[in-house]
């Protein structure tokens, strides 16, 4: 049934304080989650320092999009203002009448008034947000340990000496100040607020949820007595025939270094009753299967892409990152939005790049979402040449991109947006 001309249109807007609860039950719905009582005032501490975007149809909220300022820690350990999508929903009732492209439209052109010269989200369908200009920048993988084939002897697993087990308000203490020292060293790590760390101890319960406390754990540095791997852990007794067969689910861990992630890792497959550790959302790059006996005993299980990343502010974005080598590359950039568009002469290196608008002939012409998928270093410019996305204009500039944009390690994402236990796992 087509809409009638007096039927009124459809209002994009950012959200009153009055519209949250209409506001929260639409998110709910479009979830695929019942509404539960508190729900509202839940989200409402969570979007105090937010943007709230929501899609009205004569006062029912039939779209839902949410925006809060957060820091990406980029390589070279600069750490750039970006802003992080999160709940976006739209109504079975009301697909197909770009409500989605008016909510997005609305906060990226924000966003750049802001200053913040790039976008991140995780995204619940993969094909949707490229037409938008976002492209995959990061990748999580999921492992499940066989502890009987990790080949760790318990009395030999190295370095419990150093880990603490502590309850929820000392790990309230003592974990944001070495979560901070890690994610302004990891590239592609997004900054965790108060509300997060609240979440993760119980100190804020999400409405209509139960919580039991899971173990924390803590590597304490021997030289320096610091705090410099963290692991947020849970675990379910279960026997077979007389013997154990507990499965331990690592919710959380994070180090600033490989002997506290090795430490740690190894902690939990060597626990007793322990036959199954689930590791989720590691860098497929992680170093984890390595700290065991026999690497085989873990087993990726899934593999996904994860942050997606949308460059708006292009010379700010690129002169923020350092680069693997020095060259200099000019890059055609399509962003039919008009943000990122352009010829852009890219000068990098070690110490940092600059980046110009040029007349140069081009050396790589490629669109803004497959650009923003070499960002973070996690793609490469020849492979998607093979794919089709990128055309190489010059011989070698191809190398010469990969060369730039690469990273030792891959960038990782460990999740940091609050609001998690009632929203979407994720960035958000």
């Amino acid at each position: 049934m087509s809409r009638s001309p007096q039927t009124p249109a459809i209002d994009v807007r950012y959200v009153r304080d009055e519209d949250v609860p209409e506001w929260t039950r639409a998110f709910s719905t479009g979830y695929l989650r019942p509404s539960v009582e508190g729900a509202a005032d839940y989200m409402r501490v969570a979007l105090a320092d937010d943007r709230a975007i929501g899609a009205f149809d004569k006062g029912r909220c039939v779209g839902t999009y949410r925006s809060s300022v957060q820091e990406l820690t980029v390589p070279g350990g600069a750490r750039l203002p970006v802003s992080a999508v999160s709940k976006v929903s739209v109504a079975g009732t009301h697909r197909r009448r770009g409500l989605l492209n008016r909510m997005l439209d609305l906060d990226l052109r924000d966003a750049q008034q802001r200053g913040e010269p790039a976008v991140v989200l995780d995204a619940a369908q993969y094909a949707i947000y490229g037409r938008y200009g976002f492209g995959p920048a990061t990748q999580m993988a999921w492992f499940e340990i066989d502890v009987h084939r990790a080949g760790l002897h318990r009395q030999q697993s190295g370095d419990r000496s150093d880990i603490c087990l502590v309850g929820a308000d000392e790990y309230f203490k003592l974990a944001p100040e070495a979560y901070e020292r890690f994610r302004v060293a990891q590239h592609g790590a997004l900054r965790r607020d108060t509300l997060w760390w609240q979440e993760a101890t119980g100190q804020r319960i999400g409405p209509g949820s139960t919580w039991t406390e899971p173990f924390y754990a803590v590597h304490v540095d021997e030289a320096s007595g610091d705090v410099d791997g963290l692991m947020c852990f849970s675990a379910q007794e279960r026997w077979g025939a007389m013997l154990p067969q507990s499965p331990l689910q690592v919710r959380d861990l994070v180090a600033l270094g490989p002997s506290a992630e090795r430490a740690l890792l190894r902690y939990a497959v060597s626990m007793d009753w322990v036959s199954t550790v689930h590791l989720p959302f590691r860098a497929p790059d992680t170093l984890a299967p390595h700290w065991l006996g026999d690497p085989r005993a873990a087993r990726i299980t899934a593999l996904s892409d994860f942050m997606w990343l949308r460059i708006l502010d292009l010379p700010r974005a690129l002169s923020a990152r350092t680069y693997s080598t020095e060259g200099a590359v000019v890059l055609e950039v399509d962003d039919p939005v008009g943000f990122a568009h352009g010829r852009w002469l890219l000068e990098g290196g070690a110490s940092g790049a600059t980046v110009s608008s040029t007349s140069r002939s081009a050396d790589i012409a490629l669109g803004v979402q497959h650009l923003s998928s070499l960002y973070l270093g996690d793609e490469a410019a020849t492979r998607l040449a093979e794919l089709g996305h990128v055309e190489e204009l010059h011989p070698g500039a191809l190398r010469r991109a990969d060369a730039l944009f690469r990273t030792g390690r891959r960038p990782w994402s460990p999740r940091a947006v609050s609001s998690e236990h009632y929203g979407q796992a994720g960035l958000g």
